[in-house]
């Protein structure tokens, strides 16, 4: 396992990150323990979680786990999504948001997160009051540094450039989607991300599951994650998604690599990542995901398999500037 500078905080990270969003859930308590046990022994000290996230229980999971080596770990959580019935209990709001720390604290057992996201756009809640609370609980000790997830590059810049004006702590890190069959990542979010020197740490290399052999045009298993969870479903729906994960597949066996581990590999490879973030069920998916740090992703082989979709339209929908530079 090697180990990588998330952006400018000098803070090294593992080069893939955990994702606890299992924890709790489709992975009971001790296959958790058994999973973060499995994360350690590799090497990985970079482990992501949210409030959200089985309902705070993954948090707590995480907690006991990382009781005994915090100071080892860089640990993430999340606030936005609803944590309760009553009319406050989600956004981005600075009511919500410093409950929600104090919770996802008390869950985890410790003072600080080393990154804190806002988990997705709030437009209720103007973004200077967003930049205003992040700064806050960095003044206060409570998070080291803000990040961002599921925000668009201008909602990000124009994050950045209150920030500044108004000489708050800004963005240290974001957390886009991003895998062979969802790359619009690559069209503003990472370039911004490389400009800036942000920390990237993509989630769903794997594409929930879609990329991991199981699926292609004829073959769409009746269990899975694409299958069971209608944000997955609808996600993945059209059939070029399909289409791609075929080739995809038929490519990785070809070079004899699990295709979890190229997939993983493949994001990994992009110069603006600095850590994808890997999940599993179990010990054994867990495995495939882990041997991504092994395979030797050339820039010519990453294109090869960059082919295999496609790329995605540049901002400006001026194709020409692709082909003249």
């Amino acid at each position: 396992m090697e180990y990588k500078v998330l952006g400018r905080t000098g803070m090294k990270v593992s080069e893939v990150c955990f994702g606890t969003m299992s924890f709790g859930g489709d992975a009971d308590e001790a296959t958790s323990a058994a999973m973060f046990e499995q994360c350690r022994d590799a090497g990985i000290n970079f482990f992501d979680c949210a409030n959200v996230y089985t309902a705070g229980r993954a948090e707590e999971i995480l907690g006991k786990l990382i009781a005994d080596c915090r100071d080892e770990l860089v640990i993430t959580s999340k606030v936005f999504g609803r944590m309760g019935d009553h009319a406050n209990a989600g956004g981005l709001s600075r009511r919500h948001v410093t409950q929600a720390v104090e919770d996802s604290l008390r869950r985890l057992n410790t003072d600080r997160l080393d990154l804190y996201f806002v988990h997705q756009y709030d437009a209720d809640t103007p973004i200077e009051e967003v930049v205003d609370v992040l700064d806050e609980l960095v003044r206060q000790g409570k998070i080291l540094y803000p990040a961002v997830s599921n925000w668009s590059a201008w909602q990000t810049a124009k994050a950045m450039g209150i920030a500044e004006r108004k000489d708050k702590v800004r963005f240290a890190c974001m957390q886009p989607m991003y895998n062979l069959t969802k790359r619009q990542a690559e069209v503003e979010l990472l370039p911004l991300a490389e400009a800036e020197q942000f920390g990237v740490i993509p989630y769903s290399p794997v594409g929930g599951g879609l990329l991991a052999g199981r699926y292609s045009t004829s073959a769409k298993p009746n269990t899975g994650r694409l299958v069971e969870n209608s944000m997955y479903t609808n996600r993945y729906q059209e059939n070029i998604h399909f289409e791609v994960a075929e080739k995809f597949v038929a490519h990785a066996r070809e070079r004899g690599v699990h295709p979890v581990s190229l997939a993983v590999a493949w994001v990994a490879a992009h110069p603006a990542v600095t850590a994808p973030i890997i999940g599993a069920r179990n010990r054994e998916q867990l495995q495939a995901s882990l041997a991504a740090v092994d395979v030797n992703m050339t820039p010519e082989w990453r294109a090869e398999i960059s082919r295999l979709s496609p790329t995605p339209a540049l901002a400006t929908d001026r194709s020409e500037e692709r082909s003249s530079s």
